[in-house]
């Protein structure tokens, strides 16, 4: 059980999207929970691939990702370099034929499949991709609509309420690692199979005209969290404020705010 997102992000700096995946770190086996590890990072020769991560049950999850790194290397051979989108498109379609072979196998002898898969990567022009594989091995290309992909039990019981919610637009600037770390953290609260966000994030983008991909610093993850905490209090305060005042009033207090911030941007104030 756990809980994977992936959200396509549009950066501010140069437009170019990139892709965000954050999970939470518990494993629940019965009565038995553990810490581990969720996301997969995919790389050729030390050059970024792709981002996998996975949940279900832990020996086809860990199926999965081998069969995508056998791809990968299949794939792009000699290649020093990201796929590009098309590329990557070809990559998704043969680890989702080999996925269907071996889960139609397993169903067969009698084996039921608990699989989910997140897939994605950033070309260097700065085109994200993110696909979500079933526990049919089907693939379905969620980069377009919705731009996120959410997997794992939390997502039901929360995360998806919470992103909806919250407004996930992937062009709407806003701070997608907090926004990932209050999902994980909100959920896990009322979902004991979900741990709190403890540090596992992942952004691939294109930098310097080549593509990065590596875990979030130390010292952000320390930031989303205490964000997470104080946004937690703001949430809790609107509501007492609309329950007080009204909600036209929070309204237009806060159309005034949203005024404010954008006259002090267009006059380049701090």
């Amino acid at each position: 059980m756990t809980l994977v997102i992936a959200l396509k992000w549009v950066m501010e700096d140069d437009g170019k999207e990139a892709v965000l995946m954050t999970s939470d770190s518990k494993v629940t086996w019965g009565p038995i929970s553990y810490e581990a590890k969720k996301i997969h990072p995919v790389s050729l020769a030390d050059v970024p691939v792709a981002i996998a991560g996975g949940s279900g049950d832990a020996a086809i999850v860990k199926y999965g990702y081998s069969v995508v790194d056998s791809v990968v290397r299949e794939f792009m051979k000699d290649e020093k370099r990201t796929p590009s989108y098309e590329e990557f498109q070809e990559i998704v379609s043969a680890v989702e034929k080999t996925l269907i072979a071996r889960f139609r196998e397993l169903r067969n002898m009698g084996i039921d499949v608990s699989f989910n898969m997140i897939l994605a990567s950033v070309d260097l022009e700065g085109r994200a991709s993110i696909y979500h594989f079933d526990s049919r091995g089907l693939a379905e290309p969620v980069h377009d609509n919705p731009g996120f992909a959410m997997i794992g039990c939390g997502s039901i019981t929360g995360g998806m309420l919470l992103l909806k919610l919250l407004g996930y637009e992937p062009e709407t600037p806003a701070n997608l690692g907090v926004l990932t770390t209050f999902i994980i953290d909100m959920v896990s609260e009322i979902d004991p199979a979900v741990g709190p966000f403890v540090g596992e994030s992942w952004l691939m983008r294109v930098e310097r005209d080549k593509v990065v991909l590596g875990p979030v610093k130390e010292d952000a993850l320390r930031e989303f969290k205490e964000k997470t905490r104080k946004r937690r209090e703001l949430i809790k305060l609107l509501n007492l404020l609309c329950d007080v005042v009204g909600e036209d009033k929070v309204e237009k207090a806060l159309v005034g705010l949203f005024g404010e911030v954008e006259k002090d941007g267009e006059s380049g104030g701090d």
